[in-house]
């Protein structure tokens, strides 16, 4: 008996897979239509005869135990004309057998909307959501009550119809899923009123999810078997729940920092003031120093937004523009020129100093765009 492992070059305990990829590319390299050569031919059927026995289970173990591989078939060398195409076009592997009735289910997406404050500090909700679910009036068989599948009269439940044709390298099998029970090897001849025979129904129904603190736009939850129940009463998949953060009235976030601004008037930053500013956790107060420069930043800690991985939270950075009054009444102008005099400033002292490009760029210019569109 031929060694049909050395004509394929793989040891013994080659695995389907590995059997496959060799005979892929020694299919390849000797069809007839390919290689011109009068051995390739011959090459090609000993190594289609030996795919043919190594990727059959059967008769791969009849042929270890030393026995004849093909004893059922009566002798006849026939091989899948469908691997041959596989070999040259990628496809997959033929499935042997009748298909499953029961598959797993699709997963699902659902984007859920949060406020600031719920992604910063997590929140419950309730998922209302219309998806696939298990037929309750025949528990996900398919069938009417009181019967069951019956065996396809046409395959006779093997699920494929085959046709054996003859060629120039061998007789040829073609397979083909059949179609008179679309490849089930059985037939619902009594189907289920309620589901129509597929084992599932479409029904509404509500799913509480747990929202961790510090999850962003674009984070997923993943909720393990909440997604469609597959055909046939098979397994469900999973739901994936997107965070869509909404835009705040007046915070922005940047990871795991947020940024506030505010306005005060040139008298509060010559004087210094106390400010309330709000927050997520309320309102807070911030001292501002006399002589506070207008674009300087303060920083309130463990006020931004927490952590989803790790402890704390990030800082809540405060951006503090000073106005200066376009329109002065003559008293006030008169107060702000004794002002000027009494500190001895003269409008012809003033100097022009050329502003760097860091003072003008970075974040707060970002953040003060955000503010202006």
């Amino acid at each position: 008996m031929a060694d049909y492992y050395g004509i394929l070059g793989v040891a013994r305990d080659s695995s389907s897979d590995e059997i496959k990829k060799v005979y892929r590319k020694l299919a390849r390299e000797y069809h007839p239509d390919i290689n011109p050569d009068p051995q390739a031919s011959e090459k090609f059927k000993e190594i289609t005869t030996a795919y043919e026995i190594l990727s059959d289970p059967e008769k791969r173990q009849r042929y270890d135990m030393g026995g004849d591989p093909f004893s059922q078939f009566g002798g006849s060398q026939n091989f899948g004309f469908g691997d041959i195409m596989d070999a040259f076009f990628g496809g997959g592997a033929s499935n042997r057998g009748p298909r499953a009735r029961m598959r797993a289910g699709q997963d699902a997406l659902i984007r859920v909307e949060l406020d600031l404050s719920e992604a910063c500090f997590g929140t419950d909700r309730e998922l209302n959501l219309e998806t696939a679910v298990t037929c309750d009036k025949c528990s996900g068989s398919g069938c009417a009550s009181g019967s069951k599948p019956s065996v396809c009269g046409i395959c006779k439940g093997r699920g494929e119809t085959q046709q054996v044709t003859r060629s120039i390298i061998g007789q040829v099998m073609t397979s083909r899923p059949c179609a008179a029970c679309q490849g089930y090897g059985s037939v619902i001849s009594d189907p289920c009123g309620e589901c129509a025979g597929d084992g599932r129904v479409r029904s509404r129904k509500v799913i509480p999810i747990k929202i961790p603190a510090g999850v962003e736009t674009g984070n997923r939850i993943q909720m393990t078997g909440a997604g469609e129940v597959g055909p046939g009463g098979g397994p469900a998949g999973d739901l994936y729940v997107e965070i869509v953060e909404t835009q705040h009235d007046f915070l922005v976030r940047d990871g795991n920092d947020l940024h506030v601004s505010i306005v005060i008037p040139m008298t509060s930053a010559a004087l210094g003031a106390k400010v309330l500013v709000e927050t997520l956790d309320g309102p807070r107060e911030v001292v501002i120093k006399p002589g506070f420069i207008s674009g300087n930043t303060m920083t309130l800690k463990e006020l931004g937004m927490n952590k989803l991985r790790g402890h704390g939270r990030g800082e809540l950075i405060i951006h503090i523009e000073v106005t200066t009054p376009s329109k002065l009444s003559k008293e006030q102008e008169e107060l702000l020129r004794a002002l000027a005099k009494s500190r001895g400033e003269n409008t012809e002292d003033i100097e022009i100093h050329r502003r760097s490009a860091a003072h003008t760029s970075g974040f707060f210019g970002r953040f003060r765009d955000a503010f202006n569109r």
